[in-house]
Formats: structure tokens, sequence, C-alpha cells
């Protein structure tokens, strides 16, 4: 009788927990991808040597970080960077840039919100001639 008392608490416990919050965590990130992503900006890279600037934007509270996907299938992949421009003319990361495809991809992290800043991308290689791709910030 005792384990089944122990059994039938220990399963309320948990029913209780997940009740409370445990499991919606999982939901409210996959919400939070959701709105963050559906408000991104479409944005075009046509080909040239050296980067180009797309900007100044501004952070709010839709998305905690500045993230970027490529939608051109077959478009090769771009580089990218951030120059939160209030306070330097290089990019972010110790001035590098990171490789972009098309999945999601982040290219700066834990953003406050109003921060200004300017994407600066590159192509990786010639394949880049005209690529699509969106920002959600």
């Amino acid at each position: 009788m005792i384990k089944t008392r122990a059994l039938a608490s220990a399963l309320i416990t948990v029913a209780a927990l997940l009740g409370a919050g445990a499991a919606p965590a999982a939901a409210q990130s996959s919400a939070a991808a959701t709105s963050c992503y559906g408000g991104a900006k479409n944005l075009n890279y046509r080909y040239q040597v050296g980067p180009r600037e797309y900007g100044p934007f501004t952070t709010s509270s839709r998305c905690g970080d500045i993230n970027m996907r490529l939608t051109t299938e077959d478009g090769g992949f771009l580089y990218a960077c951030v120059v939160f421009i209030d306070h330097t003319d290089k990019c972010n990361h110790d001035n590098t840039y990171s490789l972009h495809g098309t999945p999601w991809a982040t290219v700066a992290t834990d953003v406050r919100d109003g921060t200004r800043f300017v994407l600066r991308v590159g192509p990786y290689d010639t394949d880049a001639q005209n690529v699509d791709f969106k920002l959600a910030y």
C-alpha cells in the first residue's frame, strides 16, 4: 500500500509540474521562433566584389538574436556579419564573418532591444549572383 501511495504521489507531482509550465516551455520557445521569423524582412543580394551593407535596422523584443537564412535554392552561400553602428564600424565577433545558407542561423546573439545595426553581406563564391534571403531581428 505504501508503494502504491508513493507512486500515486509521484504521478500527481509529475502531472502538476507538466501542468504548471514544464511542457509549455518548449511550446513557448517554438512560438517565439515563429513570431521572430514571421516578422522577417525579405532582402536580395546581387554579386559584387566586396561586402554590401543593408540597413540600418533596429532590434525589437520580437527576436533575441539577429538571424538570417537564404531563400534562393542553389544560390550558393553568403558571408554575413552585424555592425552595431552606434558603437563601432567593425563586424561583431572580432570583425569576422559567418557563413550562411538556407537554414536559419544566428548572425548575432543576445542583442538588446533598440540596438541599431547594419547587416554586412558578401559572397562565398561567384555562385552567389542573385540571392534572396530573410533577416529576422
